[in-house]
């Protein structure tokens, strides 16, 4: 067993750097294509009434930022990425594309959201968009801080960052420009909920009754935004938390054997979008500057695909298409569990996170938001 794990191990370690060349052949085949990949295009790009999109938060929208640095939070294996082009698991917890990735192509600005932490993405390219998500993060500054991920607030460092190394680039006026054009996504809160408050450890739980939790991470929310706006951002786009109760794993721990969705994990989803919806939808910046803030409803979409998988084209709803769907995700959800042959007709592809085709379907329901972001953007411009 030892040796057989080994050489898979070698085979494994093979065939990333095979992935990763490939993957880097891509990207700079669609970095050369694309008008904002010199200063120019950059400065350019600060002219478009949405110059790009930042991204905040956890595996759901994170590229594969987790790839480098040191934690076991990672999804840069097969069979993640397997419907990917070129078949490439890039980090990215799903079979193939993002929401995000979906946004930008229909907005004409790139193919995909690259991630920050890429060497191999170049500034320039940055300024039209770019994820500093990191797989396994929360609102809650303690979720995910024994994983070694990038927090919230390391990811608002990284974006400071960005925006001061564009500042020597294209120059501060054009940066501030750029910044405040464009839109910032931030995705994240379920594993504040599954790991930080229902997990192993529930330290917090031992702090807060769940609906002072709620309210604890909509306080932190806040403060991030808040935090965002400060650093530039004018359009911000807060996702609510998704039908978490219908997610396999959950199902797998808290359901009967007929494999429902959760209501009582339903039941704080909902909580936390409507206390969101109160607190933070119209908050505005103290300074003045504009700023606005947009839900984006990740619930309702996820609930009518397990309710209608037929008006979508899906088969399979309470079990992901890796292994046996009830409990594999992460690096559990490998090669030796298997996959299902098309995960075209799969919600989920693992036991926690969607398919791509279930992210496409969630991208076709934002596009009233997007809309309505852009005319914002005509008007105020």
């Amino acid at each position: 067993m030892l040796l057989w794990d080994l050489q898979l191990r070698r085979r494994m370690s093979c065939m990333r750097r095979r992935f990763n060349l490939l993957f880097r052949l891509t990207s700079f085949l669609l970095l050369i294509s694309s008008p904002a990949t010199t200063t120019a295009g950059a400065r350019q790009a600060s002219k478009l009434p949405l110059t790009g999109l930042y991204v905040f938060g956890d595996s759901t929208v994170d590229p594969g930022n987790n790839d480098y640095i040191k934690t076991s939070t990672r999804s840069n294996f097969p069979p993640y990425g397997k419907d990917f082009p070129f078949h490439i698991p890039t980090g990215r917890f799903s079979n193939g594309r993002l929401v995000t990735d979906f946004i930008v192509s229909y907005l004409k600005i790139k193919e995909f959201v690259p991630a920050y932490l890429d060497p191999t993405v170049r500034l320039e390219d940055m300024a039209t968009g770019v994820s500093f998500a990191s797989a396994g993060s929360g609102f809650d500054p303690t979720t995910g801080s024994n994983q070694n991920v990038l927090t919230l607030r390391k990811q608002l460092e990284c974006f400071k960052n960005f925006k001061a190394r564009l500042s020597l680039k294209i120059g501060e006026q054009q940066t501030e420009k750029v910044v405040n054009n464009a839109a910032f996504l931030i995705s994240t809160g379920s594993n504040d909920l599954f790991h930080t408050y229902f997990g192993i450890r529930p330290i917090r739980r031992q702090q807060y009754t769940i609906s002072g939790y709620v309210n604890f991470l909509v306080q932190h929310a806040q403060q991030f935004i808040e935090e965002l706006m400060e650093a530039g951002a004018r359009t911000i786009v807060f996702s609510g938390l998704s039908a978490l109760g219908c997610a396999p794993s959950a199902i797998t721990i808290r359901s009967s054997p007929e494999r429902r969705c959760v209501e009582s994990v339903l039941s704080i989803a909902r909580d936390f979008n409507r206390l969101a919806l109160e607190r933070l939808v119209g908050l505005r910046s103290g300074i003045g500057n504009g700023s606005k803030v947009y839900y984006f409803d990740t619930y309702t979409p996820m609930l009518d695909w397990v309710h209608h998988p037929i008006k979508y084209g899906f088969v399979e709803v309470n079990k992901g298409c890796c292994g046996t769907g009830y409990t594999e995700y992460g690096n559990a959800c490998n090669i030796a569990v298997g996959v299902c042959a098309d995960a075209n007709k799969y919600v989920f592809f693992d036991a926690v996170h969607p398919t791509q085709a279930a992210y496409y379907y969630l991208f076709r329901s934002s596009i009233p938001l997007i809309s309505q972001i852009i005319s914002n953007k005509f008007l105020n411009n």
